[in-house]
């Protein structure tokens, strides 16, 4: 899966003051878009490749925000409007890299781990109490509001991955909303008041009107690109296995034999894992 990135390491603490170095990685996104040249694969650029990054720290430090590490590699994070962009880098959508553009397992995992901390940064400019304008604090990951001491912290949506099977069959389904080729499971974020076997339940009867039994815990995955810890979950119909689907957030949906299963093209996601491992009889 994407976060599988051995033997490559993340190192997801917050350091404040880090001073990059010239071959460490500046991450600029555009809303699901990040800047990257794709002429021979998929390159990030370093912060060597930048012009008009300050030397004075104070202003340096205004300027990047310290992300994450990926063995002895710095991530920083910068504003799309702050810097003149490098020639040769375009903004792409993340998605493109699952299809047509060759990368590796840890720039994808530090695509997605980016995405995530950036929506989360430009989401709390401003204090949700009183409007001021929040500031990094120094010691952790967290953003505080010196008008009113309000602590914020990086949000994680919990979603769930679905595999509902029926005896040799996988149900499959298209999403309605997303260009996305491919084939994925029934998923969908946990609501209010809700457990994750709850949640399972009612994302399958409103997605594919089925009723499901047997629910059981797989694993969890990472997947900042759209904010969510997932956690995967194997369950098997109960009763009729007629697909019923809601065209609001399916434009298809069927039963696939074992061995027969259309696949995911990478395998970066926990959808596409436990696809692959039904397919191979493992499940």
């Amino acid at each position: 899966m994407i976060q599988d990135i051995a033997p490559h390491k993340l190192d997801n603490q917050y350091y404040m003051g880090v001073a990059p170095e010239d071959d460490d990685v500046l991450l600029v996104f555009d809303g699901k878009k990040v800047l990257c040249n794709t002429e021979n694969g998929l390159h990030l650029p370093m912060v060597s490749e930048f012009a008009g990054i300050p030397q004075d720290d104070a202003k340096r430090d205004a300027l990047l925000t310290y992300l994450f590490a990926i063995d002895e590699k710095h991530f920083f994070m910068a504003d799309k409007d702050a810097l003149a962009l490098p020639d040769g880098f375009t903004f792409q959508d993340v998605w493109r890299f699952r299809r047509d553009v060759a990368s590796s397992q840890e720039d994808m995992f530090a695509i997605a781990t980016g995405l995530h901390l950036s929506h989360w940064y430009q989401h709390n400019k401003y204090c949700g109490c009183c409007g001021s304008r929040t500031e990094h604090a120094k010691a952790e990951r967290a953003l505080f509001c010196k008008e009113c001491g309000n602590m914020i912290y990086p949000r994680l949506v919990p979603a769930v991955i679905i595999a509902v099977t029926n005896g040799d069959s996988i149900l499959v389904t298209k999403y309605g909303d997303r260009d996305l080729p491919f084939y994925a499971l029934v998923a969908g974020f946990v609501e209010i008041g809700e457990t994750l076997e709850e949640c399972v339940q009612r994302e399958v009867m409103e997605e594919v009107g089925l009723h499901v039994k047997n629910i059981r815990y797989y694993k969890s995955q990472p997947w900042g690109i759209v904010d969510d810890l997932l956690a995967g979950f194997w369950c098997e119909v109960d009763g009729d296995p007629t697909i019923h689907l809601d065209y609001q957030e399916l434009k298809e949906g069927i039963w696939a034999k074992r061995g027969e299963v259309p696949l995911q093209p990478d395998n970066y996601s926990l959808t596409g894992e436990m696809m692959r491992m039904f397919n191979e009889g493992r499940a």
